[in-house]
């Protein structure tokens, strides 16, 4: 990936370029950006950069890079056991996995991430055995590049044993040794971690970006680019799944319009609690990293729900496709009065299946408290 073959992100760009040309290089750098928004990219458009400054053969050395095999570039990023991998699971056994990802879908999140590798019900983490794998492979010095630079994708699945064995390395790193650290949630990487690097936000796409890309690369037409493009919310990844029609949105609205009915039926109706019932064993059966990112689509839903109650119609891009469910009805009911409340419980519902809570309590506790919170009064 070279930066001329990047999407949006221009002033990030040349200000690393700059910085770099200038010699003022922070030896650890925090990439924070929404998924599909290409960090993991300019990251690795970066790290060749630096890797090829300076060669004698920058042609040679920027190829290798771009095919994710120089040995100057390093990445580590979260995993699990598999049906290839039973035990001990660090980045190095994955290689050849993770380049076909990078091929494939180089806007990818996490959870395809985990799809691609077959450990879509497991929660992946960085963990200590990683953090030695990490201190290993950098002992040595660069071996034909300027720099050599460990990309650590999704820090913030680092567990607390691999971040106390990283945090020395990181905060003083072997001569020509650059740390890029990409990820989507800052606030979950151990403050230690994050005060040791320089950060840099990058923001959503925007919707000329996605459609130029889907036109240009994709062979979509006009109206239909533009149309995904309004929709994907400045995420590329979401762009080229609503492409495919191949979204797991479309199992998530399903859910989700069929717990919102069942929580508006259940108002002076108590036989109801056993759709409830029945609709939090359902979801609990699709493993923990699925729950999550069904939750996360929850919270945009709600929010999509009040921006429309409150006209702000140019920030709505939601169009749900469930045949006798509309927006624009569903949207009085989601107000100044319960919108806090409601992304509350959500959040706290996700804090706790992450940490292994019985996902059928949790789901149904949450289900019982939206069935008084969507008929709250607006303020």
């Amino acid at each position: 990936m070279f930066f001329k073959n990047l999407v949006g992100h221009i002033h990030l760009i040349n200000h690393l370029k700059k910085s770099a040309e200038n010699g003022r290089i922070p030896h650890a750098q925090l990439f924070v950006g929404k998924e599909g928004v290409g960090t993991l990219q300019v990251a690795i458009a970066y790290a060749s950069f630096l890797i090829s400054k300076d060669h004698k053969d920058p042609e040679s050395c920027l190829h290798n890079c771009q095919k994710w095999q120089h040995p100057d570039l390093h990445f580590a990023f979260p995993t699990a056991t598999n049906e290839t991998i039973k035990t001990h699971p660090v980045s190095n056994l994955f290689l050849t996995d993770w380049r076909e990802f990078l091929a494939k879908q180089p806007f990818g999140s996490l959870f395809d991430w985990f799809q691609h590798i077959g450990i879509e019900n497991k929660q992946g983490q960085i963990g200590v055995d990683e953090a030695q794998e990490i201190v290993k492979a950098l002992q040595l010095k660069p071996y034909e590049g300027h720099y050599q630079v460990m990309i650590l994708w999704m820090p913030e699945k680092m567990n607390a044993a691999a971040s106390n064995k990283l945090l020395k390395l990181i905060e003083e790193p072997p001569h020509k040794t650059i740390f890029l650290l990409v990820t989507e949630d800052e606030e979950q990487i151990i403050s230690t971690i994050k005060s040791r690097c320089q950060a840099l936000h990058f923001g959503n796409l925007s919707v000329k970006q996605i459609a130029d890309y889907l036109m240009d690369h994709q062979n979509t037409d006009p109206n239909t680019a533009l149309k995904l493009a309004h929709q994907a919310d400045g995420s590329m990844n979401k762009a080229l799944k609503l492409l495919g029609e191949n979204s797991e949105d479309q199992v998530f609205e399903k859910w989700f319009i069929n717990w919102v009915r069942a929580a508006f039926r259940a108002k002076g109706n108590a036989a109801v609690i056993n759709d409830l019932i029945a609709w939090s064993n359902e979801i609990a059966e699709i493993g923990r990293e699925p729950q999550k990112q069904f939750l996360n689509y929850c919270i945009q839903f709600f929010r999509q729900a009040m921006l429309k109650n409150y006209k702000a119609d140019s920030l709505v891009f939601l169009e749900p496709k469930t045949e006798g469910f509309k927006l624009e009805k569903f949207a009085p009911f989601v107000h100044n009065g319960n919108i806090l409340d409601i992304i509350k419980e959500l959040e706290e519902a996700m804090y706790h299946i992450e940490r292994n809570g019985n996902a059928k309590i949790i789901l149904l506790d949450m289900s019982i408290k939206l069935t008084r919170l969507l008929h709250a009064k607006e303020m």
